[in-house]
């Protein structure tokens, strides 16, 4: 049996939630993290490479838990309704998917931000290993001008920091991110998990720190790719987080001081869940 793990976007908050909520499955005899195929979408980006690693579990949770193993992140902040107005007047004529993609990366192209540099250092120590990993790893971001979704993985011949940047990199918050002369955005702007690209495996997990609404215009919702990945012949299953872990994630998952709390509240979670497949 071929298994994908499917990691969506979603903060700082997200690492951790989701770091938190894969110890948690593990402690309780539900290993997930050694899937076959690992999809990863902004945050999800950044545990998929993290997971590649090779590090543990309990070093990757300790590194999201304890304040004096966390790296250094830069405070954003992220109101999620105010976001969504930002988003739709970037995009007022835009009528297809694409070129709701386009404008996003437009905005996201003028936008006031931090250095490139100064972003990716933080990308850098995010990472234990800067290296590709051995299984199948698929990182998804947007070309900003085009509005076309690039899938990064092992044989792109990109350096695995700047994959992971590139899918991190939300609009008018990170600046773009340059890769073969092209700038890139997250790949939240397409879907916030990008389960399609799970297609062909056997058995899926989809983990989702935002929940199943994308933030974005999408050209198939997530619950339609759910149906169509089932229609294959997949089993599938999602877990989001519980209002426990809700609670600890707080309301702008960009906050660094999230990490603890969201790690705890995931690791909790994890504990407790049950995967039901379908």
């Amino acid at each position: 049996m071929s298994e994908a793990l499917v990691l969506g976007g979603g903060g700082v908050a997200g690492i951790a939630w989701i770091t938190g909520l894969l110890a948690g499955l593990a402690e309780a005899g539900r290993d997930v993290s050694g899937a076959g195929l690992l999809v990863g979408t902004s945050a999800g980006a950044t545990v998929a490479a993290q997971l590649g690693s090779g590090m543990g579990l309990e070093e990757l949770y300790a590194r999201q838990a304890e304040p004096g193993r966390q790296n250094a992140e830069l405070m954003a902040e992220l109101d999620l309704e105010d976001f969504g107005r930002q988003m739709a007047a970037a995009m007022p004529d835009a009528a297809t998917p694409g070129e709701l993609r386009r404008a996003v990366g437009g905005f996201a192209l003028t936008a006031a931000t931090v250095p490139e540099p100064q972003r990716r250092a933080v990308i850098e120590a995010r990472l234990p290993s800067h290296e590709w990993p051995a299984r199948a790893v698929k990182l998804l971001a947007v070309d900003a001008e085009t509005g076309e979704p690039r899938v990064f993985e092992r044989a792109s011949g990109v350096s695995l920091v700047d994959a992971v940047a590139a899918s991190c990199a939300v609009p008018g918050i990170w600046p773009p991110v340059t890769i073969e002369g092209r700038r890139y955005v997250d790949g939240g702007v397409r879907s916030g998990v990008n389960a399609d690209y799970a297609n062909g495996a056997s058995r899926v997990l989809l983990i989702v720190p935002m929940g199943q609404t994308d933030l974005f215009p999408v050209e198939k919702s997530l619950p339609d790719t759910i149906a169509a990945l089932r229609a294959s012949g997949a089993e599938v299953a999602v877990l989001e987080p519980d209002e426990a872990a809700l609670t600890a994630i707080g309301t702008n998952p960009l906050d660094p001081a999230t990490r603890t709390p969201a790690a705890a509240g995931g690791r909790a979670q994890g504990r407790t869940t049950r995967i039901d497949w379908a």
